[in-house]
């Protein structure tokens, strides 16, 4: 069995970010790092093949030669083959560009599972699995957290708002993980070393077949307008005096300044 991983690299969660001068990113000592709901993916994708003991785990992504380290990341967690499609005309996609290209590279793999994160934590669209699905005309199941495999079908476990829903699906098939699905594990030192003798195939849009018009901006449907950070958050307020008087201030307050009464 081969299970294609779709991973994405996101700066770390808890990296501080800030803008330079042109309103972008500064990427300056940010770091990267898996997007942690790709992860579940390739864990479950391992866990997977170590069930059924035999098979093929394939990560592909999407980027600049950066994304290597996060290849290399899955690469020793147990994968055995990364994928990266980087082409100067693939900057300024967005999600619906990013499908059309990895659609094209999954049609170049004898897939039987594909296996996402259900989103990205940097932009949270949740948009590139089911797309991508879409496009190579097989079922798709979202939010998974339990997916289980058998006679050629799947049955994934997803949660909804009352419940738990169990969808059966032939294969080949995609779904994108949800946190639960399935723990990462922490590459070990052998892992570390082994990775780095693991092949990385590299693609380009003409290896591909795709034009350059379009993808990327030229053929991207969402443009990013501009980018701010959040107000700072203010300095809390202590109320003093005697319990009267200081119940009588804090309404006050939390009418005239917070604005929530």
């Amino acid at each position: 069995m081969k299970i294609a991983v779709l991973m994405k690299q996101t700066f770390d969660t808890e990296t501080k970010i800030s803008l330079d001068a042109k309103g972008q990113i500064d990427s300056t000592g940010v770091n990267y790092v898996v997007n942690p709901y790709c992860e579940f993916a390739v864990e479950e994708a391992l866990r997977i093949k170590e069930r059924l003991g035999a098979g093929e785990v394939v990560v592909l992504s999407i980027g600049s030669e950066q994304v290597e380290s996060a290849l290399r990341t899955c690469l020793a967690m147990g994968a055995d083959r990364g994928v990266l499609v980087n082409d100067p005309a693939l900057e300024g996609g967005d999600e619906y560009t990013t499908a059309q290209v990895l659609a094209k590279a999954l049609q170049k793999e004898d897939y039987d599972i594909i296996l996402a994160g259900f989103q990205a934590v940097d932009d949270g669209s949740g948009q590139v699995g089911p797309r991508i699905a879409e496009l190579l005309n097989i079922p798709q199941v979202t939010i998974v957290t339990k997916l289980e495999l058998a006679d050629g079908k799947a049955v994934a476990t997803r949660e909804i708002d009352d419940g738990v829903e169990l969808i059966e699906v032939p294969l080949p098939a995609l779904f994108t993980a949800q946190q639960g699905l399935a723990e990462p594990r922490y590459p070990s030192m052998k892992g570390i070393m082994q990775s780095k003798k693991k092949p990385i195939d590299r693609l380009t849009l003409a290896d591909l077949g795709v034009s350059a018009e379009g993808v990327g901006a030229n053929g991207a449907k969402v443009s990013i307008a501009a980018l701010s950070l959040p107000a700072p958050r203010q300095a809390g307020k202590i109320v003093g005096g005697e319990p009267a008087e200081a119940a009588v201030e804090l309404v006050k307050l939390l009418r005239t300044e917070a604005k929530i009464i």
